[in-house]
């Protein structure tokens, strides 16, 4: 007999081979350390004008910039390093302003011709420099005076409900403080609040002839609420992040009122940034009548530039909190909306309240806690960050109520489809309990992630050489066939972790060594059963051939039973755990394709042709 593949198979394996050659070549492409320029707001707009600012910021501040481009998210600015990289944010974010965002991102410098087909690099994980690591902190005061906030429209209502007469409600320094004329009514006003309100902790005092009641939180509701706005904020940020589709992120607590996000292999790091941070929230308001009290009311300007006002109740019907599902589309006009449904409660909030306002406007007010960030020079020379927190409202849309509004309705009046899709987003994602403020921002630098690669590339290059070499010393030229099956096997690796977007972390390179392991693993059982095989007596062609199908079943087991660990390690396992699950699994495949299928069809075509030719093994 003679072992020989027909010509399809061989052409198959040709094919699988060329497949993963192309699709694993991006990988030999290193990413650009990079800037990327994004606006806040849609009326500000990053042009060449825009670019040739930051360039010239950079040459005045003596750094070298590689390219700067627009694209279709922006700008970016590319370096030639990590440390040009990092000097560079605060001179460009002192020059452009708070308009802009600033980001840190990695370029990828994949040629057209190989993105075009689809091909990119595996994305690192953040121990590799592979993506955007973010400090936040959580304003907890900013979580206080909300609560508060919320409380003061509830207590407001039960003293009208009960005809107590107030002349102003304030909140400030975690305190609220209702303003009497009569103390007749402060005295009623703190027996009613007392009973239904029984939470909060109560004072009183007189004050050039007024009288007021002061409400606080106690030390426990303090830590309670400070402690739910941190949870609150942590899960709508692994919301947010789920819905940036980003492959293991990191989203955990840091201390008391701070919190660690870590995006791997992200590209749109502005666009990132810029969700994980906002708090936008909506809220919707009745528009104020003209016998309104100066003191209940707002005015707030439209969001849309125009310089219009409007004054609003300072009530809230209802708030951001309660909506259940939001999705953005085109009204009739192709203007951008968002579709939104509330949930049980804020549905029938929504319908107590507008059954009684038919005819009147109600406005959706969108809100945006910020903070203003100054690069100021320090004592030492250096430009230091200093950062401002403040909020903006403004109204997004003013309509007239034609009926009784319940469960669904929709928001248009929005600028453009970026902006429609990213409220809907944050919506969607849940509100924040409290602001929250970039601390930190920052990739992996040299100083860790290049090491890091340096060190697991050295490992995995050691490896390599030194299975090869036993095999060469060994099987002669059957280890010259192990080791352009193992060589193939790695570069098919690569091209799956591709294709699949997957993360390679640390853990994930000591997943390949041990993959290289396993692949020449299988290629020894082969070579060890065709000896034994020709040392009984059997001619060439049959050890061979009797060689790969007895040694098949083995293989097979011990690559199933190692697969279903990783299968498990993957389902259980997070960050990189879960990434040295998938590189292990996917290298058993690809492990199994080139140790049997390709090793043997290197040995037909060397061997299969002649019956008593001689085996190097």
């Amino acid at each position: 007999m003679l072992n020989k593949y027909p010509l399809w198979k061989y052409l198959l394996i040709l094919l699988v081979i060329a497949f993963g050659i192309i699709y694993a070549l991006p990988n030999l492409y290193p990413d650009d350390p990079a800037l990327q320029l994004s606006t806040q707001k849609t009326t500000t707009v990053i042009d060449q004008r825009t670019l040739d600012t930051a360039a010239q910021a950079l040459n005045e501040a003596g750094i070298e910039l590689k390219q700067a481009e627009l694209t279709s998210a922006g700008g970016t600015l590319r370096f030639n390093n990590g440390e040009d990289q990092l000097a560079a944010k605060p001179v460009i974010s002192s020059v452009l302003g708070d308009d802009y965002v600033v980001a840190l991102n990695l370029v990828p410098t994949t040629p057209d011709w190989l993105a075009a087909i689809g091909a990119g690099p595996a994305k690192l994980g953040l121990d590799l420099r592979g993506g955007v690591h973010f400090l936040l902190e959580v304003d907890t005061p900013a979580a206080l005076k909300q609560r508060l906030d919320v409380a003061a429209s509830e207590m407001k209502a039960a003293l009208r409900q009960e005809r107590i007469r107030y002349r102003s409600v304030d909140v400030a320094d975690g305190v609220m403080s209702i303003r009497f004329l009569q103390q007749g009514d402060q005295a009623a006003a703190e027996t009613l609040l007392e009973d239904q309100f029984p939470d909060y902790l109560y004072s009183t005092r007189e004050d050039g002839g007024d009288f007021f009641v002061e409400v606080g939180f106690t030390e426990p509701a303090k830590k309670e609420i400070e402690a739910y706005a941190l949870q609150q904020n942590l899960t709508t940020l692994r919301n947010r992040v789920n819905e940036l589709g980003v492959a293991e992120p990191l989203v955990q607590r840091q201390g008391s009122n701070r919190i660690v996000v870590e995006l791997p292999g992200v590209q749109d790091t502005a666009a990132a940034k810029r969700i994980i941070g906002a708090t936008a929230n909506l809220e919707f308001r009745l528009e104020a009548g003209l016998d309104a009290n100066a003191g209940d009311l707002d005015t707030l300007t439209f969001r849309d530039g125009s310089g219009r006002t409007a004054r609003l109740e300072r009530d809230v019907i209802i708030t951001g909190d309660s909506v259940a599902d939001a999705s953005s589309s085109f009204d009739e006009n192709g203007r951008p909306q968002v579709n939104i449904s509330l949930d049980g409660k804020g549905g029938k909030q929504m319908a107590k309240v507008t059954r009684t306002a038919v005819g009147r406007n109600m406005a959706v007010v969108f809100i945006e806690h910020k903070s203003r960030t100054r690069f100021v020079e320090g004592d030492d020379g250096k430009l230091e960050e200093v950062r401002r927190s403040y909020s903006e409202k403004n109204i997004i849309s003013l309509a007239t109520i034609q009926t009784t509004l319940g469960n669904s309705f929709r928001i248009t009046g929005l600028d453009s489809p970026r902006e429609s899709s990213e409220l809907a987003l944050l919506l969607r994602a849940g509100a924040l309990a409290a602001p929250i403020y970039f601390v930190e921002e920052r990739t992996i630098g040299p100083s860790l992630g290049a090491e890091n690669i340096r060190l697991g590339v050295l490992s995995a290059q050691i490896g390599l050489l030194v299975v090869m070499a036993f095999m060469l010393v060994y099987y002669k030229v059957f280890g010259v066939f192990a080791n352009i099956s193992l060589g193939l096997n790695i570069v098919l690796l690569m091209a799956c972790m591709s294709l699949l977007s997957a993360t390679l972390t640390l853990p994930g390179i000591a997943g390949i060594v041990l993959t290289m392991g396993m692949a020449v693993d299988a290629n020894v059982l082969i070579f060890s059963r065709i000896r034994e095989e020709l040392k009984a007596g059997l001619p060439t062609q049959q050890a061979i051939h009797s060689g790969f199908n007895r040694a098949f079943t083995t293989i097979l087991d011990a690559n199933i039973t190692t697969l279903l660990v990783a299968v498990i390690l993957f389902a259980v396992g997070t960050g990189p755990v879960k990434g040295f699950a998938v590189t292990l699994s996917l290298g058993i495949i690809t492990s199994m394709f080139t140790a049997i299928v390709v090793t043997r069809a290197q040995i037909n075509l060397v061997y299969g042709g002649r019956k008593n030719k001689r085996l190097y093994i």
